[in-house]
């Protein structure tokens, strides 16, 4: 019996040999290999990555255009309203000079409303940026074979600001998927 259970232990090398400490060498010069080609395939893709590119390029644009959206829209906005308000507040005593300051004021009012066509190629850009870094990582995860952890703390500034949001409740506007209908909201009052 224990004659086999030494037999078993004892691994052949290629050729049939069997090393002195009784290891195959054929067996650990593969597992070997393939962890050079693991080593080699992971710096292949930390290389597609482009960190450099990603860092430098284009997240500065999508961070560049996201702020010139915000700026464009708080522009057009304080245009609105100041027409608005202009309107609202004209002491033109005839109605034709009224009806050409209205007139004036809404033309005025429809060329901020431009903006919304500036702010939808920025963002077009922003999101084509994104889905290029978001194709890149996720290459990379594969190629590692990265499995998301849990237990992994988050970094202490996104762990502030995440706690900040659930306390105040920023989430700002909910796609359509998951918004509340006006119509569920309508029933909460019957």
């Amino acid at each position: 019996m224990a004659a086999t259970a030494a037999r078993q232990t004892r691994v052949r090398a290629p050729g049939g040999n069997l090393d002195p400490g009784g290891i195959d060498l054929g067996q650990v010069v593969r597992e070997l290999q393939a962890v050079a080609d693991y080593v080699t395939n992971i710096k292949r893709e930390i290389g597609a990555l482009r960190a450099g590119e990603l860092y430098s390029a284009r997240l500065p644009v999508a961070h560049d255009e996201l702020g010139n959206v915000v700026d464009a829209t708080a522009s057009a906005t304080n245009t609105i309203m100041a027409a608005a308000e202009e309107i609202l507040g004209s002491a033109e005593a005839d109605f034709e000079t009224y009806r050409t300051f209205v007139q004036d004021k809404v033309l005025q009012i429809f060329e901020a409303c431009s903006f919304q066509d500036i702010t939808g190629q920025r963002i077009t850009k922003v999101v084509d940026e994104l889905a290029q870094v978001e194709k890149r990582l996720s290459r990379f995860a594969a190629a590692v074979t990265v499995k998301e952890q849990a237990a992994v703390p988050l970094d202490p500034e996104d762990a502030a600001k995440q706690a900040r949001k659930e306390a105040l409740l920023l989430n700002g506007p909910q796609t359509e998927d998951l918004a509340v209908s006006q119509n569920d909201i309508d029933a909460l009052f019957d």
